[in-house]
């Protein structure tokens, strides 16, 4: 008996692609208006009707032919790709710095926050005085 997956099982793809999305079987049966075990038996389908492949794809922000060539070497050859476009690109060169200091806007939120206090401690103070 063989341990091989076959390599145009739908569903298995498509539990990859949710697993890669980091979305899980809940999330998914959410998008798709059903439940948990109903994806779980997609997922477990060699082949699914195209009705339900395109609500799948919809769900999981992909194409219908996304799904059906999805294969592990594709998406590792895409992610080399990709890191050698953006590293030997105009990308690698386009300017992605923040416009602001992200600490200078922790310490605006901070002295906010303490000023709002400050005025809800003076407003009891005079609650309690006005007694």
């Amino acid at each position: 008996m063989s341990t091989t997956a076959k390599p145009n099982h739908i569903g298995r793809k498509i539990s990859r692609i949710r697993e890669l999305r980091d979305m899980k079987q809940e999330a998914l049966a959410q998008a798709l208006g059903t439940s948990q075990q109903t994806v779980s038996a997609i997922e477990n389908s060699e082949n699914i009707d195209e009705e339900r492949l395109i609500e799948v794809a919809k769900a999981l922000g992909v194409s219908v032919e996304a799904i059906k060539n999805f294969t592990e070497e594709n998406m590792i050859n895409f992610f080399n790709t990709f890191n050698d476009v953006v590293n030997n690109s105009h990308f690698a060169s386009t300017n992605n710095n923040c416009t602001f200091n992200p600490l200078d806007k922790v310490v605006e939120l901070y002295e906010r926050l303490v000023q709002s206090e400050k005025e809800k401690n003076e407003y009891l103070e005079k609650l309690l005085n006005g007694k």
